[in-house]
């Protein structure tokens, strides 16, 4: 079984980026997730453009943006400049998101939504006509380390059920402990991105912890 590995980049040791750019690509990453907050849509302040411009000049893995900020569509061009190759908005923040989504489509990048814990998928589900991934939070957004809320488990199941109807893959951010992906990667969630839980803030390197989150799936 095959899924794939972000990288929460929030998480990670500013003193030296490079660093660890460099040890998260020689441990196998998939890829880098870049969190965006403006302190409006979420009670916190995220990465920055200099930290996306860096991570993308460092790394010829795919970036994905995780845009936790108001009216996403105002700020679109930085990001399509940037070159990143997933883009993911959140309906919750944004007046217009069809219109934001076919932007993002149009600019040859993958649209993908993310949704809070809070929102149901009857909500978000004509968008799952246009869009390629659906990014489920499983804490509230804007912090690591957040407390998992069980009842997400119930939203990916009713996602799991449509998904291929509507041809979307899911991915799972927050709390991202060895549990869920024992329980989820088998069902079919496509991915899962890695904070504190499972990758940053431990004494094994981080090619040992992907390796880990790896054969979670092999022993499942």
């Amino acid at each position: 079984m095959n899924i794939e590995l972000s990288a929460s980049m929030m998480c990670a040791r500013f003193d030296n980026l490079s660093r660890e750019v460099k040890e998260l690509e020689e441990g196998g990453i998939d890829s880098f997730h870049i969190d965006i907050m403006d302190g409006q849509f979420v009670p916190n302040f995220g990465m920055g453009l200099q930290d996306l411009k860096y991570i993308r000049s460092a790394t010829k893995k795919p970036v994905e943006m995780h845009l936790m900020i108001r009216n996403p569509i105002s700020y679109l061009d930085i990001f399509i400049e940037n070159k990143v190759d997933v883009i993911y908005i959140h309906p919750e923040a944004d007046f217009h998101p069809s219109t934001t989504l076919q932007k993002i489509i149009s600019a040859g990048i993958t649209p993908g939504i993310a949704i809070n814990p809070g929102t149901s998928v009857e909500h978000i589900l004509e968008l799952l006509f246009i869009v390629e991934r659906v990014l489920v939070m499983a804490v509230n957004p804007g912090q690591a380390g957040r407390v998992y809320l069980p009842f997400v488990g119930q939203k990916i199941e009713k996602l799991l059920a449509i998904k291929d109807e509507y041809k979307f893959d899911i991915y799972w951010d927050g709390s991202c402990s060895k549990d869920k992906i024992e329980t989820y990667a088998p069902k079919g969630v496509k991915g899962f991105v890695l904070g504190t839980k499972l990758l940053f803030g431990h004494k094994k390197s981080y090619g040992e912890s992907i390796i880990e989150a790896r054969n979670i799936c092999k022993d499942s």
